[in-house]
């Protein structure tokens, strides 16, 4: 930025730091107090950075990063942050599954006790690691195939750091007890508000570098990445609608109440899965599978259908979260109607990925990289055709409220999202870096096999878990009485919960594998690979 343009955001910034330290002045409770803290310590941290970084002796206004085709220094810091959150976010997963088969880990501390924890994981896995790999991805599949360098610099380094501030805000306030009690919207108000402004800055670093492009056309992975920004953001703020107590209290209370915020909720929820979880990293897929194949997308028309059912079809589902609910009857139906509709455009998706490889199946047995992508939309086909098979009625009757969710989850998360991250940054690692390949190319492979064993067994003992639950569950005697009290089924499941904690664990020390083969490429280190050829002999 030029000097005048810098001296009005540091003014800018000192302004919004001391509010933040009036705010916390004026607090009524400590969880205000604290965040408004945070705040003001962010804020000022941001004018000493940008005061120590401009220059204000004058000169011919470039610097090395203007010299650049590309703004990869941002997606540089991006691919930190997804490592340090993602290694965080499975950390506390791991930790939570065990407090789950042994409850004694749940100590006598507030913030440590599962119900704490649960919402920091679930946040730190989908929002902080989740989050910041399409934000970075973003940045850099919007500038290569726009062929633009990103527009609005500063306001994209806003985004990356607000994005992280509201990380920590929303983390905090989860151990220290603050939550509006909604499944993947749990950060109160102000923190809500905070993302709205960093979402909507987003929003406009995004579009605005593909009313920049080059190119005539807008490839597709833009579509779905554009769709995934605009959307999450109506999501938001249709589900963050609420009365604070006090500006300077954290507590407030929901706009909608009832059955109508059970149905908002969900629909929220539902979406931010297929928007955030899906939409986005489809987003990804349409990128770096032809990237890393080497091989043009299989059918960009079957890419375009695919975009527009989904876009289409998705914000109907949500009510299949609320079968056998309040919720009138016609609503259920539509959203089971609409999620069984979802499993035809899902499955084109992952098809079109899939048949990318056409001509090129036998880099799997040399490329590991390639395999993380491939195995990925293979669960991403898995559990789009699980999910409509939970929203029909008659399965959900058993399914829901059971272990069998938290398996089709987790077989969704691990196996879509996460590896197709992992699959990104081992892409990524190397061309921002200036590297030639990653460090290791076995250690990319003991990552895989650690991985999909670490969610097949989680994923396998959850599905077992669940059905055995339901199962129980619904168990009558000749006297119409129940079979099984919900105490016996803790205890029969016991064993399935201890799998768990350890498919957990191995997907956990897979990753600590990728940050250390990421952190050598970094500094330039190399291992010396044996080629498979030799490795594999026949005959010897």
């Amino acid at each position: 930025m030029d000097p005048i343009s810098t001296l009005i955001t540091v003014a800018v910034s000192i302004l919004a730091a001391l509010l933040a330290l009036f705010a916390a002045s004026q607090a009524h409770d400590s969880i205000f107090f604290i965040h408004m803290l945070v705040f003001a310590l962010a804020f000022g941290l941001m004018a000493l950075t940008l005061v120590r970084k401009c220059n204000f002796a004058g000169g011919d206004g470039r610097s090395v990063a203007a010299e650049d085709t590309y703004c990869d220094t941002i997606v540089r810091y991006g691919v930190i942050a997804i490592a340090f959150w993602g290694v965080v976010g499975f950390a506390v997963g791991v930790l939570i599954a065990f407090q789950l088969a042994f409850p004694n880990l749940n100590f006598d501390l507030p913030w440590t006790n599962f119900g704490r924890l649960r919402p920091l994981h679930t946040s730190a896995v989908i929002f902080a690691f989740g989050g910041n790999a399409l934000i970075a991805t973003s940045f850099y599949i919007v500038q290569r195939t726009c062929r633009v360098r990103l527009s609005l610099e500063p306001l994209a380094w806003f985004v990356f750091w607000g994005y992280q501030l509201f990380i920590v805000l929303a983390a905090t306030g989860y151990v220290l007890g603050a939550t509006q009690g909604k499944e993947y919207a749990e950060p109160e108000w102000y923190v809500d508000l905070w993302l709205t402004v960093v979402w909507v800055a987003y929003l406009l670093v995004f579009l605005v570098t593909l009313m920049r492009r080059k190119e005539p056309h807008i490839y597709v992975a833009n579509w779905f990445l554009l769709a995934f920004i605009v959307t999450v953001a109506l999501l938001h703020v249709v589900n963050g609608l609420a009365v604070p107590v006090s500006l300077y209290s954290s507590t407030s209370y929901a706009a909608f109440s009832g059955v109508q915020s059970a149905l908002v909720q969900w629909w929220y929820a539902h979406n931010a899965v297929g928007f955030f979880l899906t939409a986005g990293f489809l987003g990804m897929m349409y990128y770096f599978i032809p990237k890393q194949a080497n091989r043009p997308v299989y059918s960009y028309r079957l890419s375009i259908v695919h975009f527009w059912a989904i876009i289409f079809l998705y914000m109907w589902a949500g009510p299949h979260h609320l079968h056998y609910t309040a919720l009138p009857d016609w609503a259920q139906t539509l959203g089971m109607v609409f999620s069984v509709m979802l499993w035809m455009p899902s499955w084109g998706g992952m098809i079109n990925g899939l048949m990318t490889l056409s001509g090129a199946w036998d880099k799997l047995r040399t490329d590991p990289i390639l395999r993380f992508f491939v195995a990925s939309v293979a669960f991403y086909g898995m559990a789009t055709f699980e999910g409509p098979l939970m929203s029909i009625k008659a399965v959900n009757g058993l399914s829901h409220y059971t272990d069998w969710t938290i398996g089709h989850v987790h077989s969704g998360a691990l196996g879509w999202n996460a590896l197709i991250t992992f699959g990104a940054l081992y892409f990524l690692t190397p061309k921002l870096w200036g590297a030639k390949q990653m460090y290791s190319n076995r250690l990319i492979n003991w990552h895989f096999w650690i991985a999909m064993l670490g969610i097949c067994i989680y994923a396998a003992s959850m599905w077992v878990s669940g059905i055995t639950q339901g199962l129980m569950w619904r168990e009558y005697n000749a006297e119409g009485f129940l079979v099984y009290s919900f105490a016996e089924t803790v205890l029969i499941l016991h064993p399935f919960y201890v799998l768990r904690a350890v498919g957990g664990l191995l997907f956990l020390f897979g990753a600590l594998l990728m940050v250390y083969n990421m952190w050598k490429t970094i500094r330039g280190e190399r291992e010396v690979d044996q080629p498979i050829s030799q490795v594999i002999t026949v005959g010897a």
